[in-house]
Order: C-alpha cells, then sequence, then structure tokens
C-alpha cells in the first residue's frame, strides 16, 4: 500500500500488559543503555506483486529484499521482515528467510490482505487485483469481526507450519482494534506497527495520533491510545516510516494530501538525501526526550531496490556507525516491543525534539506525547507556534473496530483542540500564538533560541529567552497538563486563529473550559490558571498571576 507514483500508508494497534506469556525470556540491545534509549528498528516489509506497475515484476520485488539482507548482513545489522500472506507462501521467501540467523532477523507478518488470504480462509475475493490496495478490500477493515479472525487464522497457522512459530509481530498500515486485540490475546504477539500521521497519501488519512514512539491502544479504537489498563490492548504499537518532525506535518495544506517527508530511503530531499538523514540522526540521538526517542528504518520492497539503493547505502552505514559508538540501539521490532511492555504498564509520556535545523534553516520544534494527548511547538522566525493538541480517550470508538468499511478511503481521528494543518488553508496558517502589548499594540512575541530540559521524569520544560519583551516564557508538559509561565509581565496572552472556512469542534467557551464535540463525542479542555476568552470562531487565554494552565486530562 504505499507505492510508486501512489504512496501508501496505513497501520495498526496493540493491547494489555503484555500478551506475551511471562516466561518468555527477554534480551534487549537497550540493557547496553539502559536510560532513555536511542532506538531503531529496521523493518522491511515484503509484498509478493506490485499490480499497478507491470515492470515491477515479482522477481524484481523478490531481488530486492535480497539486497535488503545482503547491505544488513554487510553491516551486521539486526532487524524485522514483515511477510504478507502472499510473499510467506511463496518458496523463495521461505528459503531465504529460513537462511537468515533468528538471533539477528525476525520474521513476523504484514497483514494486507491478498486474494490467496481471503480464499484459503473459505471466503470470496472482491479485488480488481490479487492484491488490491484499497481499503475495503486490502485491510481488516473491510472484513467482519468474523471474517477477521479467520484471516487471522489463516495466516497464523500458515506461518507456524512454514517456521515453526507463530510470529513475535504483526504490522499493517492500519490494523483495526478487534483484530490486534485478537492477535494479541489467542497468538500473544509482542508488537505491532502502524503508519505514521498522514493526511490523504494513498486513500488513507491517520491523524493526532500518537505522533512517535510507541502506545498502548484503546479496546474500542486501535489508533487511539488507551489511558488505563483495563480498557487497552496490552500490545505497543510503533509509529512507522520517520517523519521529518519540523517539516512534515506542514507538507501540503488542505485541500488535497500531504507530501512525503520521511526516512523512507525513496525520497528526496529526505531518506534519499545525505544531508537531510545526517540531520534527522543527530536529533533523535543527541535531542532532548523523555524516556526513549524512536525511528523505522527500512522500506516496502514494491519501491524497488533500484529507487531505495542510495538512500539505502547513506543510513546502513549511518546506523551502524551510531550503534558501534554506543548511541543508538539497533532491535528488532519484537524486540522493542518485549522491552516497552516490561518497563510501562500504561503509555508513557514521551517527546522528540529538534534544537538545530537542517542547513542555514532556524525551525525548531518539540513534540510532546502522553496516554492523555499529543502536543507541537513550532518555533519559526523567531515566533512560536502552537501546531497542534490532540486530545485522547479510549471510550472513543472507531466504526473500523466492528464495522465493515465499504469505502476504498479510510479516515482515523482523534480529539482536536488545536490543528495547524487541517484548520489551515494556503492563504491562512493556523494555530495558537503568543502576544504582548507593547507599546499600546498587540504584537506577536519574538525570542531567541529555545532550549529543551528535563529537569523532572516525565516532564518537558522548554525555556525560551525573549526579546520583545525582558522576560523568559517556561513552557512545561506533562502526560495531564502544559503549563506556560511569564512572571515579568501580565499583558500576554494565547490567540487561537483558524482558517474561516475551518470546522471547528468548540460548542461552548466559558472562564475554565472549553467543551467540544468532534464525530459525536464531546471532551473539553480546562484552564486551573488561566482564563478563555471567545474571539469570533476561535479565542484567546489569558494568564493569571502570569501563569497559563491547560488541563488535558479530565474526562468526565
Amino acid at each position: 500500500m504505499r507505492k510508486y507514483l501512489a504512496i501508501l500508508i496505513l497501520l495498526l494497534p496493540v493491547s494489555f500488559f503484555s500478551c506475551k506469556d511471562s516466561k518468555t525470556e527477554t534480551k534487549s540491545v537497550n540493557d547496553n543503555n539502559p536510560e532513555e534509549p536511542r532506538i531503531v528498528n529496521i523493518i522491511n516489509f515484503v509484498r509478493l506483486l506490485e499490480p499497478r506497475i507491470p515492470e515491477f515484476t515479482e522477481e524484481v520485488l523478490y531481488n530486492t529484499v535480497v539486497e535488503q539482507v545482503r547491505i544488513m548482513r554487510q553491516y551486521k545489522l539486526r532487524g524485522t521482515f514483515l511477510l504478507q500472506y502472499d510473499a510467506l507462501m511463496d518458496p523463495r521467501y521461505q528459503q531465504l528467510m529460513k537462511s537468515l540467523p533468528r538471533d539477528t532477523f525476525e520474521i513476523g507478518g504484514w497483514l494486507e490482505i491478498p486474494q490467496p488470504l481471503v480464499e484459503n480462509a473459505g471466503m470470496k475475493w472482491r479485488g480488481r487485483y490479487p492484491w488490491d490496495w484499497h481499503a475495503n478490500v486490502g485491510f481488516t477493515t473491510g472484513y467482519t469481526p468474523e471474517e477477521r479472525e479467520k484471516l487471522a487464522d489463516v495466516y497464523m497457522s500458515d506461518f507456524k507450519k512454514i517456521f515453526g512459530y507463530y510470529p513475535e509481530s504483526v504490522g499493517c498500515w492500519f490494523i483495526d482494534a478487534h483484530t490486534l486485540g485478537y492477535l494479541c490475546d489467542k497468538y500473544k504477539i509482542s508488537s505491532s506497527c502502524m503508519c505514521r500521521d498522514q493526511i490523504g497519501t494513498d486513500g488513507y488519512t491517520v491523524w493526532g495520533g500518537y505522533w512517535n514512539q510507541a502506545y498502548y491502544p484503546s479496546r474500542l479504537n486501535s489508533y487511539m491510545p488507551a489511558q488505563t489498563e483495563e480498557k487497552q490492548i496490552p500490545v505497543p504499537v510503533f509509529r512507522m516510516l520517520g517523519s521529518d518532525p519540523v517539516r512534515q506535518y506542514d507538507k501540503g495544506v488542505p485541500p488535497g494530501e500531504q507530501g512525503v517527508m520521511t526516512l523512507e530511503p525513496v525520497y528526496k530531499p529526505a531518506g534519499g538525501d545525505s544531508t537531510w538523514v545526517s540531520w534527522f540522526f543527530s536529533q533523535l540521538v543527541d535531542g532532548e526526550s523523555l524516556e526513549f526517542n524512536y525511528v523505522q528504518a527500512g522500506q516496502e520492497n514494491s519501491f524497488t531496490w533500484r529507487r531505495m539503493e542510495k538512500g539505502y547505502r547513506i543510513q546502513m552505514p549511518l546506523i551502524a556507525k551510531l550503534r558501534d559508538e554506543n548511541r543508538l540501539n539497533v532491535e528488532t521490532l519484537g524486540e522493542s516491543g518485549k522491552w516497552f511492555t516490561e518497563h510501562y504498564k500504561t503509555t508513557p509520556a514521551t517527546s522528540m525534539t529538534v534544537s538545530r535545523d537542517i542547513d542555514t534553516g532556524n525551525l525548531k520544534t518539540a513534540w510532546f506525547d502522553s496516554r492523555y494527548y499529543r502536543a507541537n511547538l513550532l518555533w519559526e522566525n523567531n515566533h512560536l507556534r502552537i501546531r497542534d493538541i490532540h486530545l485522547f480517550d479510549e471510550d472513543l470508538p472507531s466504526f473500523t473496530t466492528n464495522g465493515v468499511l465499504t469505502t476504498t478511503y479510510s479516515e482515523f481521528f482523534t480529539l482536536p483542540f488545536v490543528d495547524g494543518y487541517r484548520w489551515s488553508t494556503k492563504d491562512f496558517v493556523a494555530g495558537m500564538r503568543l502576544k504582548c502589548n507593547v507599546g499600546g499594540k498587540d504584537v506577536p512575541v519574538e525570542g531567541k533560541d529555545p532550549v529543551f530540559t528535563e529537569n523532572e521524569p516525565g516532564k518537558l520544560q522548554v525555556s525560551w529567552p525573549l526579546t520583545s519583551i525582558p522576560d523568559t516564557l517556561v513552557i512545561k508538559m506533562d502526560e495531564k497538563e502544559i503549563t506556560m509561565e511569564l512572571q515579568g509581565n501580565e499583558n500576554w496572552y494565547l490567540e487561537l486563529s483558524a482558517a474561516e472556512s475551518a470546522e471547528l469542534p468548540f460548542r461552548d467557551i466559558s472562564e475554565k473550559r472549553v467543551d467540544c464535540v468532534f464525530e459525536g463525542l464531546g471532551y473539553h479542555v480546562t484552564s486551573p490558571a488561566g482564563r478563555f476568552i471567545k474571539t469570533g470562531n476561535a479565542l484567546k487565554i489569558v494568564p493569571q498571576d502570569g501563569r497559563i494552565s491547560l488541563g488535558m486530562s479530565d474526562r468526565d
């Protein structure tokens, strides 16, 4: 799903405390760097065929995997190959995968749904080709819960017949909560992976979720992080593809689909460019992060070796070098999943920060995720824009958990409070901005470079020295709350603005609470310090005793 010309994307989730048997022995490379490790999973997922481009023959796709194996072995890199069912049943792939040492290479499942899997499960194939990327055919979401269980049983049974064991990891662009929970409960998978955030790519939208690293999904909604252990699927879902933390978010604005700036080796100026790759990994390993930082490297074979070779030869030596310097842990997906469940009973608060932009750019950013919300801060031209805040609620069900998707496209969302992409147009950039009254005029506040620190476990602190006024803005984000403080000035505020055409979720704005409704679910944000004021179709927040606080965890 995600191919050349039409690029594809989507993915899946996980569950409860650990679906793995507690007796399973776990060896983690993280033992070399136990405090806030930087982890890379090299994940290559494998399809038998590509019906959209005739020159991408089965032989071309197979040789792509052979070359991926060769270069990984050259640099002694651990990694994971996830096999779609049609590749799983092909003798060439079986022989190649069986030849790989299990202590270095993990073989797992890629749960897109091709024709042989459907027919072996006793159902009629509805696709246009033996593999069809449309969301109502090529994903579990196009089948009833009972049919999904049959598909999973056939895949797992045949995998075990071939390899002698069940796979520990099963990934996809998107796997519904029913299927993910079933794979966890019955087959004890330890890990899953899912597509990065995107709008419209190949007809798939996944937007507003836990932005990077990994999370435990809700039993009702595999894209939604759970807040409680009781309602989560105990399998960590790792976000794939390594989005550029600065530029991917704003790559293209509505209407239409986003462009792609990711670690995928086929893309320039991103994963196929040596300058970008060096910059990305420097921020991954040296940037301030909470708990751990993570990226998925690798590529689906559908892009072919000719297109990915340059990027692969840029990335693999660098990953090996950082591993040898003990700055990066190279693991299989299964190892990372078991490490995660050993360390976290619920989804932790994590972050990814960029304090140095690529080349001569001056953009800086901080992504923060917890089981309650995500937030993104962006500094551009010495100004701060809060680009994104989405809330998470384990009780928001997804239609795809039990319903059958009939459309060729799919959409998965969380709960927006600030959406700097979907509320923007080509002529207006949405977001929440810091303003101050200077000389009788309200103007955007300017400052120097922000400094990111973790002064307390689970809390990201941002100190931003200002130049518009003699003060420093201190922002603190923990799993339940965002606070902002300016002690030397009361004439500042946050202003949220959106394009006139944007459909905002706000239903009632009072001084201490903003009530919202999105996809039929009510939710709210509170202000323990400061107060909300309605402005046009949006709002502003003014401080109380120099402080603004946004409460994100109240689900009553």
